[in-house]
């Protein structure tokens, strides 16, 4: 885990942890399947942590 708990994850964490291609991050941001962002006043984004986890909470199959 290339991240802790209080610092905001990276894009590049974000694919790096899920084993994806930047693109497919954009293509699921795009799609609102990405979970929330935080926009810098650089452009660049950032992924809380909690935000991440919530967002894997909610892909878990219950079957």
């Amino acid at each position: 885990m290339a991240t802790s708990a209080g610092k905001p994850m990276t894009v590049a964490d974000f694919c790096a942890e899920l084993g994806i291609a930047r693109s497919t991050f954009y293509d699921w941001r795009a799609k609102g399947r990405a979970p929330r962002c935080l926009k810098l006043p650089n452009g660049d984004l950032r992924i809380r942590r909690t935000d991440y986890d919530r967002w894997l909470t909610s892909l878990e199959d219950a079957a």
